[in-house]
């Protein structure tokens, strides 16, 4: 009777050792494929690596808009900001179909985030002199567009253990990408129109991604009322005496407040409590603001 249960107990732990192996496959198929990312995240540094070196005239486009004269200088680290946005959107797509659950997700509402990503450090190197402080923000760019990636590639499944921890992240990334494309504005001194025209899109897609990663719906009406707040406070603080930092601290203040109250709301807490919380957040960007100056 030993002898038959040993013999009925081991093919059973055999099979439960196979068991375990595919479990840990089908993980692992959750992992990035490291060709595809690798050649990814190349193709966009070496984009941004671009304008340093090649030294090419800078025609300039004039346009009469209403009556308003705008200059637009046409340099090649410019139309390589844009250039790196639309190769980072494509790759994120070419990176998911990897993915084994691609089949049934639709990824367009995953290149956001990368494109705004790749958009945001273009704007800050192209802002910079060629110094080690580039080349510093050129490599810890790098690398935060590496784990945009990545988070992106698990989000995609939302049974996936490490959902929570990658979705937090990217609204994380999201609104300090936001406070760095805003402080770059500001310190490249970009005309009014220029900086509403950049903020309005980018204000729009952090607040309706973080919403979506939070609620699980698209919230348009939320994320262009709170597109048009947060341009209404940067058209009215863009004349004022402010440092870059003061100005991205400022205009990140109604993007955080305003999407933190859409997700609150979303999530069924009371309308007094999400004021509240609205409120004292509010207070402590003011006290930040202050400090900052």
């Amino acid at each position: 009777m030993k002898k038959q249960a040993v013999k009925q107990a081991a093919p059973f732990h055999k099979n439960g050792h196979k068991r375990y192996n595919l479990v840990m496959n089908e993980t692992q198929r959750h992992i990035p494929d490291a060709n595809r990312l690798s050649v990814l995240s190349a193709a966009v540094l070496l984009t941004y690596a671009l304008p340093r070196l090649l030294e090419i005239q800078s025609p300039v486009l004039n346009w009469n808009l209403l009556g308003l004269a705008i200059s637009i200088p046409l340099s090649l680290g410019l139309l390589t900001i844009f250039l790196a946005a639309v190769l980072t959107a494509a790759g994120t797509d070419w990176l998911l179909r990897s993915h084994p659950n691609f089949e049934s997700e639709i990824s367009f509402q995953h290149w956001l985030l990368p494109a705004l990503t790749s958009f945001a450090l273009g704007t800050l190197l192209f802002n910079l002199a060629a110094t080690p402080a580039w080349w510093g923000s050129f490599l810890i760019g790098g690398a935060l567009l590496l784990m945009v990636f990545v988070a992106e590639y698990i989000v995609l499944d939302s049974s996936d253990t490490r959902y929570t921890f990658a979705s937090a992240g990217l609204i994380a990334v999201s609104f300090s990408l936001f406070l760095v494309l805003s402080a770059a504005l500001s310190y490249a001194g970009a005309r009014l129109i220029l900086l509403l025209f950049v903020l309005f899109p980018a204000t729009g897609l952090v607040s309706l991604r973080a919403i979506h990663l939070r609620v699980g719906s698209w919230e348009w009406q939320w994320a262009v009322s709170i597109a048009l707040a947060c341009a209404q406070v940067a058209a009215a603080l863009h004349y004022w005496p402010l440092s870059p930092v003061q100005h991205g601290l400022a205009t990140l203040a109604p993007l955080y407040i305003l999407t933190g109250l859409a997700i609150n709301l979303g999530d069924g807490m009371p309308l007094r409590r999400a004021l509240l919380e609205a409120g004292i957040y509010l207070l402590l960007f003011c006290l930040a603001v202050f400090l900052v100056g």
